[in-house]
């Protein structure tokens, strides 16, 4: 171990490979967060590497290696701490900023702004706000900015009598606009969805299953709603309260083709084909559901590699929200993403339906 050769930087392709090593050490010395993810250091003495703003106490120079990444140090021997967890997601030092953007957007959702406007209020030049913007979130300020309209309309349509203007309290010029891309976005008319979904026709049926009930609802155009539970009671309540004035029926006999479709896949068994889904969804929201499509049966991605896999290789956290607020199980197999370190991440139907889902999987490609 006290032999081990450090790998070069360059050589190595490191994320940042401007990096000397004598950067490198003021970066360690300096617990610089702004240095996670190009390059990480590992201790001799130890045989533990680390990213550069880890809290654990300073080693001597004289003990110390760098690397251009966590592959690089494991292939020589280290293994990861346990404190900085340098396998996890890179925090964006930008992230608080942003944070702060965005809430400045969610609060003024009738309000339109430039690119100059937004940047000069956290002080960042318009260009670097939109690299860091879409790093972290996934989209674009002006994507963000149509969601929170979006999403006011929405809670707008609920209360107002009026349909126009809920539309335009929450920022739209023309209700034309909504109408054009609303079948994508609300899964209706916006008038549709002010009255509940009154006028739609919902039908569902449910079922036991190795993780509890099951729950399967689905419009003419595809299934809308998978869901996972302890009682009937409850998974029909979830249902009425997305469309609290459609047509809801059950209907066991209609839907029983997809049902057995979607038992078979909570079994683990292997799915004749892709099933037909209406669901409402961002762009950033599809993108990622369809990335999670492409998962094998039996295996597992994580979060970042989602996130890499869609282009925005720092949103982390978005890919995280997207696959929280997926809402068909099984069939978006979102229980198929964890996180880098081999943790089950979340999942919105419990970590044991999670594991259990895995688990069926993995043995059934076993046989």
């Amino acid at each position: 171990m006290h032999n081990v050769k450090p790998v070069s930087l360059k050589r190595s392709r490191p994320v940042c490979s401007r990096l000397s090593l004598a950067r490198c050490w003021r970066a360690v010395l300096a617990h610089d967060s702004s240095c996670d993810g190009a390059f990480v250091y590992a201790v001799r003495s130890t045989g533990i590497y680390c990213r550069p703003s880890c809290p654990s106490r300073r080693p001597r120079r004289r003990f110390t290696v760098f690397f251009a990444g966590p592959d690089a140090a494991e292939r020589a021997g280290f293994r990861a701490c346990r404190r900085c967890h340098p396998r996890g997601p890179v925090a964006d030092p930008l992230a608080p900023r942003i944070g702060q953007l965005c809430r400045f957007i969610e609060a003024r959702p009738n309000e339109k702004f430039t690119l100059r406007d937004l940047s000069a209020r956290i002080g960042l030049n318009p260009y670097r706000l939109l690299r860091a913007f879409q790093s972290i979130t996934g989209i674009t300020p002006r994507q963000y900015a149509a969601a929170c309209r979006l999403r006011a309309v929405k809670s707008g349509l609920r209360k107002e009598a009026n349909v126009t203007f809920a539309l335009y309290d929450a920022g739209y010029g023309s209700s034309s606009r909504l109408y054009e891309h609303a079948p994508a976005l609300l899964g209706m008319t916006p008038a549709t969805y002010q009255r509940g979904g009154l006028g739609m026709s919902i039908h569902y049926s449910t079922a036991t299953c190795p993780l509890g009930r099951l729950l399967v609802a689905a419009t003419s155009r595809g299934i809308c709603m998978v869901s996972l539970g302890d009682s009937d009671s409850r998974l029909e309540a979830a249902l009425k309260q997305e469309y609290p004035l459609a047509q809801i029926a059950r209907d066991a006999s209609a839907l029983q083709p997809w049902l057995r479709a979607v038992l078979a896949r909570v079994a683990g068994k292997t799915p004749s084909g892709q099933l037909p889904v209406d669901v409402q969804a961002t762009a950033f929201q599809r993108r990622v559901w369809q990335e999670l499509l492409a998962i094998p049966r039996g295996a597992t991605r994580s979060y970042s590699e989602i996130a890499r896999a869609v282009g925005r290789p720092r949103a982390v956290r978005a890919v995280a929200h997207a696959c929280a607020t997926n809402p068909a199980a099984v069939v978006i197999p979102c229980h198929r993403v964890m996180r880098s370190n081999g943790d089950l991440g979340g999942y919105r139907w419990g970590l044991d339906r999670k594991s259990a889902l895995l688990r069926a999987e993995k043995a059934s490609q076993e046989k």
